[in-house]
C-alpha cells in the first residue's frame, strides 16, 4: 500500500527536553507520521462526489491535496455578493447561487462579510464550483465544520444535486459523518481503513424531512420579511402558515383572496419564504403544493405569481401547475389602475392533478395545527 510520510525536524529547547525526558521519546531529531494513500480504485469507475473522512489529525487535508491545489477565495467586500461572480452573466450567476441553495435575493445584494456563516459557506461553494473548468476536480477542505448541523445537511443535498446535474467532480474532506446520507457520495475514503469504499445508490433519495405546520399570526412575518425579494409589507388580511423542523422556523406562506380572476373561492399565494439555512431542499415548492392541495380539497382555486427563477422553473416542471395566460408577460395595470412591477414574472394555476404526491419526501404533522404568536416563536 502506498503511503505519505510527513517528516519535520525538531528544534530542541527546554520544552522539547521536558517532553523527551517525561515520555521517553527515542528520536529527538525529527518527528514523522505515515498516512495510507490508496486512491487507485477511483480510476476504475465514473464518479462525481468523493469524501475523505476521519477525525482531526488523521491526514485528511494531506490526502485531499493529492487531487490538486486547494484554492482560497477572496471576495471583494465593497461589492454585492452576486457582483463577485463577474465571469458569468447576471442571470447565470443568479441561477448558480440558487442551485447551491442560496436563493435569497436580498442576500445576493449584501457584501460577503455581512452574511451568516451558512450563507458565506454556500457562497464559497458556489464560487469554487462555478470557477471550475471541465474535468477539474473541486477540492473542499473542512467541509461543514463551521456551520450548524441542520444547515450542513441542507447544504449537502443542494450541493450534490448541482454537481450531478452538471456532471462535475468534487472531493470533500470532513470530520462529520452525519452529512453522508444527504451528500450521497459515490465513494468515501478513511485514512484508518486505507481504501476507497464505493457507494452505489440505485435510487438517490435523501432522508425524510419531518415538517410541522401551524396557522400563525401576522407578527410571525417579522422572522421572514427580510428574506423576501419584494417589499417587506404583508397584507394584514392574509391567512398565514408557518412550517418548522424540530421547533425551528423554516418556511412561511401567506394566502389572499384573488378578486377579478375567479369567484369568491379563488386564492393566490401572496408570500412564500424559506429561511436561507434551509434553501436547496425543495421545501418551498413542496409546502406550496401542500397548502394548495388543502385549499383544492375544499373547492378553492390557487394561483401564484413569482419572479423567483428557482421557484418559477420548478413549477414549470411540476404537473400540479399550469401556466396562465399572463405567464412570463409584463403586466400593465390592475383593475384599480395601480401600476404593477414592469417585469416579466412566472404565473401559474394549481390543477390538483396529483393532489399532494410529495408527502413521501416530506412528512407533515397534521395534528400540529395551532395559532402561533411572536411570543411563542421566541421559544424556538
Amino acid at each position: 500500500m502506498k503511503e505519505i510520510k510527513l517528516t519535520s525536524k525538531i528544534i530542541n529547547d527546554k520544552y522539547t527536553e521536558y517532553v523527551f525526558e517525561s515520555f521517553d521519546i527515542q528520536n529527538r531529531e525529527e518527528t514523522s507520521v505515515k498516512i495510507p494513500m490508496n486512491f487507485g480504485d477511483c480510476k476504475t469507475f465514473d464518479w462525481n462526489i468523493g469524501v475523505i473522512y476521519g477525525g482531526s489529525g488523521t491526514g485528511k487535508t494531506t490526502l485531499l491535496k493529492q487531487f490538486g491545489i486547494i484554492n482560497n477565495i477572496n471576495f471583494d467586500n465593497e461589492k454585492a455578493l452576486i457582483s463577485n461572480f463577474d465571469w458569468l452573466d447576471p442571470a447565470d450567476a443568479a441561477l448558480l447561487l440558487s442551485a447551491i441553495g442560496l436563493s435569497s435575493v436580498p442576500t445576493w445584494l449584501r457584501p460577503f462579510h455581512t452574511l451568516s456563516n451558512g450563507e458565506q459557506y454556500r457562497a464559497e461553494l458556489a464560487y469554487k464550483i462555478g470557477k471550475a473548468k471541465d474535468n477539474e476536480v473541486v477540492l473542499i477542505d473542512e467541509y461543514t465544520s463551521v456551520v450548524d448541523r441542520d444547515v450542513a445537511k441542507s447544504m449537502s443535498y443542494a450541493l450534490q444535486k448541482y454537481i450531478r446535474k452538471h456532471n462535475k467532480k468534487i472531493v470533500l474532506a470532513s470530520c462529520h459523518f452525519d452529512i453522508m446520507e444527504w451528500l450521497l457520495p459515490d465513494w468515501t475514503y478513511s485514512p484508518l481503513k486505507g481504501r476507497v469504499e464505493r457507494h452505489e445508490c440505485p435510487r438517490r433519495k435523501r432522508p425524510d424531512i419531518n415538517l410541522q405546520i401551524f396557522r400563525c399570526r401576522y407578527e410571525t412575518w417579522n422572522l421572514f420579511k427580510q428574506h423576501h425579494y419584494l417589499s417587506e409589507d404583508l397584507n394584514k388580511s392574509s391567512i398565514n402558515y408557518l412550517f418548522t423542523i424540530n421547533d425551528k422556523p423554516v418556511g412561511f406562506i401567506a394566502i389572499l383572496p384573488f378578486p377579478g380572476v375567479g369567484d369568491e373561492k379563488t386564492r393566490r399565494c401572496s408570500r412564500i419564504v424559506i429561511l436561507p439555512d434551509y434553501q436547496g431542499l425543495g421545501i418551498g415548492k413542496t409546502i406550496l403544493n401542500y397548502i394548495s392541495a388543502l385549499y383544492w380539497k375544499n373547492n378553492y382555486q390557487m394561483y401564484i405569481r413569482t419572479m423567483s427563477p428557482a421557484l418559477g422553473l420548478s413549477l414549470k416542471k411540476d404537473s400540479n401547475w399550469i401556466p396562465t395566460s399572463s405567464n412570463l408577460k409584463i403586466p400593465g395595470e390592475d383593475s384599480s389602475g395601480r401600476k404593477l412591477i414592469l417585469r416579466a414574472s412566472y404565473s401559474y394555476k394549481y390543477t390538483g392533478t396529483k393532489s399532494n404526491d410529495s408527502t413521501d419526501i416530506i412528512m407533515f404533522n397534521a395534528d400540529a395545527w395551532k395559532d402561533v404568536s411572536q411570543d411563542q416563536l421566541t421559544l424556538f
